[in-house]
């Protein structure tokens, strides 16, 4: 059970039927005893549904970022529901829609559903910080006894993020666990220690690992970003996120407010697009305006424009190797770019 058919083949399948997709996610953390079994019955089910997405399937639970054709989403809900621990898990619907957002369907076994780094740690993930409503989350980061932390990384903080918020200078959400224990441990008998993400799924995890720290006022935002944003709209409440939410499919991002948070990181002008490095030996992850993306060709550097000039199998030779693996899909990590902000 795999993709016979290639990215390029999928797009235009899409492109041909015409027809409109959902883009969606949801998490669920619960004792899953048969992963491979589990795994098997979610491709076959979700393949005749033509599910696309990335899944993630541990011991320990599900994360799912998918997309659905509009005509199927009412047998897709219906699989889930059939699924005793999955009934009625909430769904996050993406704020702006893409029929092309995925293009594989992808289910894979993983270690845990969100790498977390947290091997040794014995969780109890029914200890987890107090859920927050839109209305509520508002309320609480006004205290002055409130510390409202970021829980993404610092690529998706940097384009859109919660006025007033801590945004953690790291690569990884297994990096922020303990420079957030650390930094806020003077606080944590005293502080509201309140955290948010994309949809959920790291805060879950995050505040459980706090609270077995012996932190006291844990909190986390329900649903996470995507979920404020709904209820921002249909209650009409007061919206203090600024910017974009950075999400992990073909579209990247998807607009909250009109503001620009974020500059080119080659030229300082305000702007929030990334772009991966148009180098096939580099792929770089960057915000790139579209001034220099004019001037580099797309690429995050005039070396890798010089080296985007070669044919294409000669770019490719470069990405081989370990070594030079290493270096590519990084996130906007690179001594070319003058422009790059950082925080914690």
């Amino acid at each position: 059970m795999y993709n016979k058919l290639s990215a390029r083949q999928r797009a235009a399948l899409i492109e041909e039927a015409g027809n409109k997709r959902l883009t969606l996610s949801f998490y669920k953390y619960h004792l899953i005893k048969n992963c491979q079994f589990f795994r098997d019955h979610l491709y076959i089910s979700w393949d005749e549904l033509d599910v696309l997405g990335r899944i993630y399937i541990a011991k320990e639970g599900i994360n799912a970022q998918l997309s659905v054709p509009s005509e199927n989403f009412e047998k897709f809900k219906q699989s889930i529901d059939e699924i005793s621990f999955l009934k009625e898990v909430r769904l996050n619907i993406a704020i702006e829609q893409n029929d092309f957002s995925f293009l594989k369907l992808q289910i894979k076994l993983r270690k845990n559903i969100v790498a977390d780094g947290l091997d040794s740690v014995n969780l109890d993930l029914t200890e987890k910080g107090e859920h927050l409503s839109a209305k509520d989350f508002n309320n609480l980061i006004e205290s002055p006894e409130t510390l409202l932390v970021d829980m993404r990384n610092h690529y998706e903080s940097e384009i859109g993020h919660f006025k007033g918020a801590i945004l953690p200078d790291v690569d990884s959400f297994r990096e922020s666990l303990p420079i957030i224990e650390k930094t806020f441990e003077k606080h944590k008998k005293s502080k509201n220690i309140v955290m948010y993400c994309t949809g959920g799924i790291r805060c879950e995890k995050a505040s459980a690992f706090l609270k077995h720290k012996g932190y006291d006022n844990v909190y986390q935002l329900e649903g996470g970003i995507i979920e404020y944003t709904r209820q921002v709209k249909d209650q009409g409440i007061e919206n203090k996120f600024l910017g974009k939410n950075f999400v992990f499919d073909q579209r990247r991002s998807e607009v909250i407010t009109e503001n620009i948070v974020s500059n080119c990181h080659q030229c300082g002008e305000k702007s929030d697009k990334h772009v991966n490095c148009a180098n096939e030996a580099c792929h770089l992850l960057f915000i790139q305006c579209k001034s220099c993306s004019t001037k580099y060709n797309t690429c995050c550097s005039i070396e890798c424009q010089k080296i985007k000039s070669l044919p294409l199998e000669e770019q490719k030779k470069l990405r081989k190797g370990k070594g030079n693996s290493n270096k590519i899909f990084k996130k906007g990590r690179s001594e070319a770019l003058k422009f790059k902000k950082t925080s914690l």
